[in-house]
């Protein structure tokens, strides 16, 4: 007899008929992951506001068909069998990824083209590690990672080295969002 035994997969489905109770919830390759209530303060919401304004700015000035920009935890589906549900702070999904989604949809099937996770006080590094390795091997083109309290976004990409931007230095979009370019200070004015 085995000393270990099969940890059991959760399905996107169970996750979603778990209680409401004030704990976040994601899977990971069908993993039940859990926090207890997030505390996001004021530094958090103000880098969501001003990330999607930017975003949304940068979205209207793209031509039609365009994406859409979606915050407030959007959940994702990134992979099945074992599932991979998430919610992201922000993300940036392509126009046919939109089109491919029901309005009404609570899950977007598929991957992203930016996902943005802002830091709370309450993420661990291996939460954000995580989360991270799975958007980007699910098909995440472009990973921002933003610290609010140091004024920092760490900047991802499957097929390169992560690089830090300071408030003194300039984020770009490219070539996943062209054109998109915006002061890193700018993401943190009040």
């Amino acid at each position: 007899m085995s000393a270990m035994l099969e940890k059991r997969l959760m399905t996107t489905e169970e996750l979603l008929a778990l209680p409401d109770d004030g704990k976040q919830r994601w899977l990971i390759r069908g993993e039940l992951r859990e926090d207890g209530m997030t505390r996001r303060g004021r530094l958090h919401s103000l880098a969501e506001t001003n990330v999607a304004y930017y975003l949304k700015a940068w979205l209207l000035g793209r031509p039609q068909p365009r994406g859409q920009v979606l915050t407030g935890e959007a959940g994702f589906r990134l992979r099945r069998e074992p599932d991979t549900t998430v919610g992201m702070d922000l993300a940036y999904i392509s126009a046919e990824l939109a089109a491919a989604s029901s309005p009404d949809v609570f899950l977007i099937e598929g991957a992203p083209t930016l996902a943005v996770e802002i830091l709370s006080p309450s993420n661990t590094h291996k939460e954000v590690t995580d989360k991270i390795h799975e958007y980007l091997t699910a098909g995440v083109a472009l990973d921002w990672v933003i610290d609010p309290v140091f004024r920092t976004v760490q900047v991802y990409r499957p097929d390169a080295r992560p690089v830090l931007f300071n408030d003194d230095q300039e984020l770009s979009g490219e070539p996943h969002l062209p054109g998109f370019r915006v002061a890193v200070a700018d993401l943190f004015a009040a």
